[in-house]
């Protein structure tokens, strides 16, 4: 009888060691259903009934795992509305009492135009692949509380600009930089196109420019890791949500991958994208934040 209460005990602990470990493992197949729900809804223009279900959705979810979530709302005309859309910036916390400050961003509304006269951009790699790994790593956060402050910001209104209208794109970050207050954070990094199956991503030029130190900690992260699809040199300069960061004093770096060759086309489809890409990311992410 003792016998076989020490196995039903060995058993239980096995199976509770093996759960502990399985809510710590980044999921690449989570976040790519994560993926494929927000596309779903369809195209998230800022104004759009998807727009609105999307924002339903990452708000319910985030409030399953976060100590703190709230909607950053305004209102701005834009191109394709001159009446003006409101826009709306996700924001959640994690461990408010942790003693460092990580700041994670992407933006989750997809562009109202594309290669296509007529067509928006379904969005898969371009907004929504960031958005899953960030609702991913909440899941994760909830499991095992780290010992920083995680904030996430999900900016609206990034992709809305028109071609040389330079002033038309990264509305939400904009408005988010220039109301910020308080501390800047550690830590800023941006995470945006990091979905597709063949990913390569490169450091990016001003994140260089910017903050040298965080970007190269970053890719010696992933080396030591053997995430071979961060390449340890600078690729291409973005404009992105980190420069209205940056402009506003919060060092932030971008983790993107620009040679995407559906890029604002009809075809940024979730078959373009892949579960062990938003791993790869994630998995860095995770090291970081735990570190």
């Amino acid at each position: 009888m003792n016998c076989m209460k020490n196995y039903l005990i060995i058993t239980i602990l096995l199976i509770s060691t093996a759960c502990s470990a399985d809510e710590m493992e980044f999921v690449g197949d989570n976040a790519y259903s994560i993926l494929k729900k927000q596309c779903e809804f369809g195209a998230r223009v800022p104004g759009s009934d998807a727009h609105t279900e999307c924002v339903e959705y990452l708000v319910s979810e985030l409030e399953l795992y976060a100590d703190t979530v709230y909607i950053q709302e305004f209102k701005k005309p834009v191109s394709y509305n001159k009446k003006g859309i409101i826009f709306k910036n996700i924001v959640a916390i994690f461990n408010s009492d942790g003693n460092d400050e990580i700041m994670l961003c992407t933006h989750y509304d997809s562009r109202p135009f594309s290669s296509v006269k007529g067509k928006p951009t379904p969005g898969a790699n371009d907004g929504a692949s960031g958005t899953a790994v960030l609702l991913e790593i909440a899941r994760i956060i909830n499991s095992k509380i780290p010992n920083k402050q995680i904030k996430m910001v999900f900016f609206d209104g990034e992709d809305g600009g028109r071609n040389n209208h330079l002033d038309e794109w990264f509305i939400g970050s904009k408005y988010y930089a220039k109301n910020y207050k308080g501390s800047k954070p550690d830590i800023c990094i941006l995470i945006d196109m990091i979905g597709e199956k063949d990913l390569h991503i490169y450091k990016e030029g001003f994140s260089q420019m910017y903050n040298a130190d965080l970007n190269d900690h970053v890719f010696n992260i992933a080396y030591k890791m053997n995430k071979t699809v961060f390449i340890n040199e600078i690729g291409y300069f973005v404009q992105d949500d980190h420069i209205p960061l940056n402009n506003a004093g919060i060092k932030c770096i971008d983790i993107i991958d620009m040679h995407y060759e559906f890029w604002h086309t009809p075809e940024d489809t979730p078959d373009k994208c892949s579960a062990k890409s938003l791993k790869d990311v994630g998995d860095v992410l995770l090291e970081i934040i735990y570190e």
